[in-house]
């Protein structure tokens, strides 16, 4: 079974940073749940295939673009943190961000991300 930790970091890089669709499909399947449901500004998406849209969304309109750890994961009991950035490769972040996920039995059921504005 997965840690937290290492959840959160297929969720950013395994899922959201995959421009393959294939891996990420996979990825998708072993890091959440059935229902998973990824909340963001713009919507509120639930299970693996709406979740893989909104990744594949994501990219196609960044196509230079990297989701990079901005630090740490912070682990509480089933919650997991991660800050990220997300910008052209070696180059200063263009959209700075976290994600807070919860977890049961090893797989995440709920994400929420936030935007950093400052």
């Amino acid at each position: 079974m997965a840690t937290i930790e290492q959840l959160m970091q297929a969720n950013l890089l395994e899922v959201f940073n995959e421009r393959d669709s294939t891996r990420r499909r996979e990825a998708i399947t072993r890091t959440y749940a059935p229902e998973v449901q990824f909340s963001d500004p713009d919507e509120i998406v639930t299970g693996h295939e709406a979740l893989n849209a909104k990744a594949a969304k994501i990219l196609a309109g960044a196509p230079d673009f990297v989701f990079t750890a901005a630090g740490p994961t912070r682990v509480n009991h089933d919650l997991g943190y991660l800050e990220w950035n997300f910008g052209p490769e070696g180059r200063p972040p263009v959209v700075r961000g976290l994600d807070i996920a919860l977890v049961k039995d090893g797989l995440i059921t709920t994400v929420y991300t936030l935007l950093r504005t400052d």
